[in-house]
């Protein structure tokens, strides 16, 4: 109820009355970008560590995107997937390279290429194993999406609450345990899906040993390895693919945010394998894999293999988890410190929504990962002077709120 009553109070004092209250919208109104820079409607600059959760990777109005956007507006906007799309198959080409997978489905976004992910391996269960009712693993913490399927496939029961009856066939156990995961598998287990750093569940990252022992165990019950790189994916991690990080071979991955960096877009990347099974008849979009995102999200893929950029994001992160554990050592406030690449969680002792918004009054944009994690998403083209910047007003901000919990 109070968040209920927060969210009327925003859409007052801003006056939007048409639109469905189910946003908590910060007092701040954007309305221009540049690379790590944001501009509000008064003409205050900001630093933007959270990249429209995880999306502008390359930065806000970068201009091979632009350019890219603007010149194929020119020529071609939209059409059907009843016919071929050149740039479509320029686009799953490269997926399919980085990734080492071997097809591509293109969508509109993270929920709908997940939901393609569970389509498939459900598809897969039934026809090619013959599972009557497969069942996928999921994890606690987890984040996939807001449609019945995902939110049901989520590790949190804040995101399902009122929206019963979900949909049968999945179930959920602990991150890391991989003796509980063994315990669970049975022989209706068509899938495991999981984000390699859980995005939503505390900025997370998967342990080393416990992705290599999943993978085992997937190749060894024949099971499909999916992996939800929404957020990780596309250069997030100092990788194109977080999974490259773990040295294993998903059998279907799946991406958005950063594909089309601010140009909505998702995919479900798949082994050779399971190409079969998606076929005519089986799965669409009207809009997925349009002229529009299809070239906007090949001059992401050849923006990020430039100049070095992914090294780069390696030595950022590096460099933000070392100065945010130097700088924060002695503060209480702080328990933990964590990420991969320039995705990096605070876990706090207290409510982090507070802090979140001194920090945007500040000029730091960041984002919370639970109650009490902050959740730091910087663009990739971020500089070492931003992030110095970026620590810095955390800091204040946290000694500020450290002195009035000590005070109070």
């Amino acid at each position: 109820m109070k968040n209920y009553l927060l969210a009327h109070v925003c859409i007052r004092r801003y006056r939007i009355v048409s639109l469905f209250p189910n946003y908590m919208r910060q007092e701040v109104t954007f309305v221009k970008g540049d690379g790590a820079l944001l501009w509000d409607d008064t003409g205050k600059t900001y630093l933007d560590f959270g990249s429209g959760i995880g999306v502008t990777n390359l930065g806000h109005c970068h201009p091979k995107m632009t350019n890219a956007l603007l010149e194929q507006a020119n020529h071609l906007w939209h059409v059907s997937n009843l016919f071929p799309i050149p740039l479509q198959i320029e686009v799953a080409d490269m997926l399919c390279e980085y990734s080492g997978l071997g097809a591509a489905f293109f969508c509109n976004s993270g929920a709908e290429a997940n939901e393609a992910a569970i389509k498939l391996a459900r598809k897969w269960a039934n026809e090619v194993k013959e599972i009557s009712n497969p069942e996928i693993i999921t994890f606690e913490g987890s984040f996939h999406g807001r449609t019945l399927a995902t939110l049901t496939a989520t590790g949190q029961n804040k995101v399902k609450t009122g929206f019963d009856p979900l949909p049968q066939g999945f179930r959920t156990t602990s991150l890391q345990n991989i003796r509980a995961l063994k315990q669970m598998t049975n022989p209706q287990t068509a899938g495991i899906l999981l984000e390699l750093v859980q995005g939503e569940g505390g900025v997370q990252p998967a342990s080393f040993a416990f992705m290599h022992d999943l993978a085992d165990w997937c190749q060894e019950k024949d099971i499909l390895l999916m992996v939800d790189e929404v957020q990780t994916g596309i250069g997030r991690t100092g990788e194109i693919f977080a999974f490259q990080h773990y040295g294993i071979q998903p059998d279907v991955v799946t991406v958005a945010k950063g594909l089309g960096n601010g140009f909505p877009i998702g995919a479900m990347i798949a082994k050779d394998k399971l190409k079969p099974v998606m076929g005519p008849g089986t799965h669409g979009t009207t809009f997925g894999g349009n002229p529009l995102a299809m070239a906007v999200a090949k001059a992401v893929l050849t923006e990020i293999n430039k100049h070095g950029l992914l090294q780069e994001a390696k030595k950022k992160g590096a460099f933000l988890l070392d100065r945010l554990t130097e700088e924060l050592a002695n503060f209480s406030i702080s328990e933990d410190i964590r990420g991969l690449g320039l995705m990096v969680g605070i876990k706090l002792t207290k409510p982090v929504l507070p802090i979140i918004e001194s920090l945007l009054k500040n000029g730091l944009v960041t984002l919370p990962a639970g109650e009490k994690v902050l959740r730091l998403l910087p663009p990739l083209v971020v500089t070492f002077d931003q992030i110095e910047q970026a620590v810095s007003l955390i800091k204040a901000v946290l000694t500020s709120t450290s002195m009035k919990v000590h005070l109070g």
